[in-house]
């Protein structure tokens, strides 16, 4: 099949999307970094802050940071050790695990957050403006949308 090859201005779309998120990801990682924290893991914090009780179960988790099993267990070993999460058997369930947010982990989100707020607006939405804002919110939800309806058939 011939290639349908991208217009100019698709082109230059792509390439300033593609180009600009590895820089936009390490200017969070780097706003995050003092307090010892990577963007994933703050991922990790935030779905736990988020859940009931400050837990889910560990399929659940996987499922919303799009981890395989594995990968999960590797991003939570980390926040583990530190003791910002645990582990947890279901006790009606002997099958089912949990990641659970202690209370050292919460603290160290609510400190790391107010960093990370700032630093999502000083490097993405403060450049765009609030229209800029608003277009972007739009666009991407467009491209999920599109997405979810393609994983759902």
């Amino acid at each position: 099949m011939p290639a349908t090859w991208l217009t100019s201005a698709e082109q230059t779309a792509w390439r300033n999307f593609i180009t600009t998120l590895p820089d936009l990801t390490a200017a969070l990682e780097a706003d995050l970094a003092p307090y010892g924290l990577t963007l994933g893991d703050y991922e990790v914090l935030v779905f736990l802050s988020e859940a009931e009780e400050d837990r889910l179960r560990m399929c659940d988790l996987a499922g919303a940071l799009r981890l395989s099993p594995s990968g999960l267990t590797r991003r939570l070993d980390g926040l583990v050790k530190v003791g910002w999460v645990e582990r947890e058997s279901s006790a009606s369930d002997r099958r089912v695990m949990y990641a659970h947010l202690t209370r050292t982990g919460r603290s160290k989100m609510d400190e790391a957050a107010p960093h990370h707020v700032a630093s999502v607006r000083r490097h993405l939405l403060n450049p765009i403006g609030d229209e800029g804002v608003q277009k972007l919110g739009d666009l991407f939800l467009l491209v999920r949308e599109h997405l979810h309806a393609l994983l759902a058939v």
